[in-house]
């Protein structure tokens, strides 16, 4: 938590006008929450508090502990546009590659969006990365599977207090299984 309110007073001192806070869903719902409760209680650089609207994405690409390739992305082209000339702060649980990041990246620029930046709890140290690294990073983690804190594996795990690595033996107990038609 201590992490959680050095990164909210660090944002709040960027911001001295409305930013639209989106949470990534839904990995990224209890850091969001943290995140937003101590940006509250935080002042900006002219001693006020950020005037902030919340709103939520879905992303998905991920299955086992593959990313997919593809990026699902729950937003209607009617709400996307809706973020035109707004300040966007993403709250995301983690960048793995960063390429799911870099794809939703990509889309909302394409909506005039007047700034995106990205908060991320936790940043994997992968051979696989991309490069991208968030604006705001609470966490360098080893490039191992971390679940809990809402972070999941195939939606299990998500309501541990704790982040902690899945093993092998866990990753094989709880994978999906796919019948052949």
């Amino acid at each position: 938590m201590d992490r959680i309110a050095k990164l909210a007073q660090l944002i709040a001192s960027e911001y001295d006008e409305r930013v639209v806070v989106c949470c990534v869903l839904k990995g990224g719902h209890q850091f969001f929450s943290d995140l937003i409760r101590y940006m509250k209680k935080t002042l900006n650089k002219q001693g006020k508090t950020v005037p902030m609207t919340l709103d939520f994405i879905r992303v998905k690409s991920y299955e086992n502990d593959k990313s997919t390739g593809n990026v699902h992305i729950s937003m209607t082209e009617k709400e996307l546009a809706e973020l035109k000339g707004k300040n966007l702060l993403l709250v995301e649980d983690i960048i793995d590659t960063g390429n799911t990041m870099k794809r939703l990246l990509e889309t909302l620029a394409k909506y005039d969006v007047k700034s995106i930046k990205v908060a991320s709890l936790l940043l994997k140290k992968t051979p696989l990365s991309c490069g991208y690294v968030p604006d705001y990073v609470g966490f360098a983690v080893p490039d191992l599977f971390v679940v809990g804190y809402c972070l999941d594996y195939n939606d299990i795990f998500r309501d541990l207090d704790h982040i902690c690595a899945i093993s092998d033996v866990g990753k094989a107990k709880y994978a999906i299984q796919h019948t052949a038609p």
